[in-house]
């Protein structure tokens, strides 16, 4: 995300305005807005391929889910985000068409540039939603899918998925196996270097 450098204060309200006749998509921060950068091929295939997936699980079912167009509120700390994929099944929801205040379920698809702030802050303000039940981060450089679930006692559960590995998401009820997630993605050579060198430091790191 690129911040706008304008230093005055937007209040909800005028963002909303100004996003429905503006040709880049903001994301909304406590009175200051940010452009959203464009997402990479892997990025939007792994996004495309879970929200046809949860779309056909959900139908009839009274809960919808939403690609990247679509925002989430996060009344209480005064912001709008940007999900790549949210489910909400509250009836509530019906009543906002631009947003929506009470998901169950949000995916990010990670990003070199947005990953610490999917995994920090932006986890973090989504916690205060009180319907979220599962967050979940998808990597586009190999297939890892996490699954942060919210447990009897409000606390976040971690729920790793690998390569071969059956993906459940207990707040629709929903598995998947994991080539279904990545079908037609195709790994760059940046993405596998990136690995590589990973696990070279790694090994280096044990080796010492």
């Amino acid at each position: 995300m690129v911040a706008n450098q304008s230093q005055n204060y937007i209040s909800p309200e005028e963002y909303l305005k100004l996003e429905e006749l503006s040709q880049v998509k903001h994301e909304y921060i406590q009175g200051e807005t940010y452009a959203m950068a464009g997402a990479s091929d892997a990025h939007v295939t792994v996004a495309g391929n879970l929200f046809a997936l949860l779309r056909n699980h959900v139908r009839g079912s009274g809960c919808r889910a939403y690609m990247s167009d679509m925002k989430a509120r996060i009344e209480s700390r005064n912001i709008y985000y940007y999900p790549d994929v949210m489910v909400t099944c509250d009836e509530r929801d019906k009543a906002f068409q631009s947003f929506k205040r009470h998901p169950c379920l949000i995916i990010e698809v990670l990003s070199t540039g947005t990953e610490g702030f999917d995994r920090g802050d932006k986890f973090a303000d989504y916690q205060e939603l009180e319907t979220l039940q599962e967050y979940v981060l998808i990597s586009q450089k190999r297939q890892r899918v996490e699954c942060f679930r919210r447990n009897a006692e409000g606390l976040w559960v971690l729920y790793s998925y690998t390569q071969g590995s059956e993906i459940h998401l207990a707040s629709v009820d929903f598995r998947t196996s994991m080539d279904s997630i990545y079908e037609d993605v195709i790994f760059t050579n940046e993405s596998q270097s990136a690995i590589e060198i990973a696990s070279t430091q790694t090994k280096s790191a044990f080796a010492d």
